[in-house]
């Protein structure tokens, strides 16, 4: 499904793919991520789409954020809104659907293969767009967590799944074990 000589992008739902791996219980190593799509074709762009909290003093993915940039990525992000449910609960809501179509509709007539870390549903209109452009999409995400991470009809409208617990061995590192410091 990869050529050598096809225009890649890869686009990352940060929150999603996050929860996929750890929901099949390992952590990704970003940098054998970018390199393993980097040997399937030729890399334009990686993007790496996130919400992050202003308002904490530390957020755990600032390092993250801060690596990611200075390593080859796109990063995208933008301020999560925190808002008080109808229970009285605190919820954070950061969606960055909008920000990662919006850039693979602005990179697709330079591109052969769009690749999207998400199992997001809402996807799927931008995996037909893509198409319809002339672009090739595969989704990474995984059906092997209980549930399934990705969206039945995002899956069956994509041109290629790649199943996230294959790439394990490739793209995976253990998880950091916590202690009561963490």
């Amino acid at each position: 499904m990869f050529y050598k000589d096809d225009r890649l992008a890869m686009f990352i739902d940060g929150a999603n793919l996050y929860a996929a791996a750890k929901s099949l219980g390992f952590d990704i190593d970003y940098k054998l991520l970018r390199k393993e799509f980097d040997r399937r074709g030729k890399l334009l762009r990686a993007y790496y789409y996130t919400a992050l909290m202003d308002s904490e003093e530390y957020s755990p993915i600032r390092p993250l954020v801060d690596w990611l940039h200075y390593n080859g990525y796109c990063v995208v992000t933008k301020q999560a809104k925190e808002y008080t449910d109808a229970m009285g609960r605190r919820k954070v809501k950061g969606n960055m659907d909008i920000e990662l179509t919006v850039s693979a509709m602005e990179l697709a007539p330079r591109l052969d293969h769009a690749v999207l870390f998400s199992g997001d549903g809402d996807f799927r209109p931008l995996v037909e767009s893509l198409q319809r452009s002339g672009v090739r999409v595969s989704v990474v995400s995984t059906i092997r967590s209980q549930p399934p991470m990705i969206a039945d009809d995002l899956r069956r409208q994509a041109d290629n799944f790649i199943e996230l617990d294959a790439l394990r061995d490739i793209i995976g590192r253990p998880p950091r074990e916590t202690t009561a410091e963490d």
